[in-house]
């Protein structure tokens, strides 16, 4: 799960899974296409997406097609955010925040 956490912990790559997401098949072309980086960063970035599992490639002809693979995103929201679904809300209103944070500041 790291590996994803470093994956998305870049805007690039989530711009990229974000248009993998809307349009899947795209090529490196494709998605290179509208950024202001070179093929090889694209690529680059790409490389770190497929290690993560995020995206899966395939060939089609001379072509590398590319696609979202939601698989780990699914894992990561049933682990992470899953556990607070049932969670009532009326539990979290007896917070205030930190201690030092409602205490009032001290003056000299």
């Amino acid at each position: 799960m790291t590996d994803t956490f470093v994956a998305l912990s870049d805007p690039t790559r989530r711009l990229l899974l974000d248009r993998l997401s809307e349009e899947g098949g795209l090529t490196l072309s494709d998605l290179s296409a509208e950024l202001p980086m070179t093929r090889q960063a694209v690529a680059k970035h790409l490389a770190v997406l497929e290690a993560a599992e995020l995206v899966a490639s395939e060939r089609d002809g001379r072509c590398k097609r590319h696609y979202l693979n939601p698989m780990p995103l699914a894992k990561m929201a049933r682990r992470w955010l899953g556990r607070f679904e049932d969670v009532p809300m009326t539990a979290l209103a007896g917070y205030h925040g930190s201690a030092a944070a409602s205490r009032p500041a001290h003056r000299p």
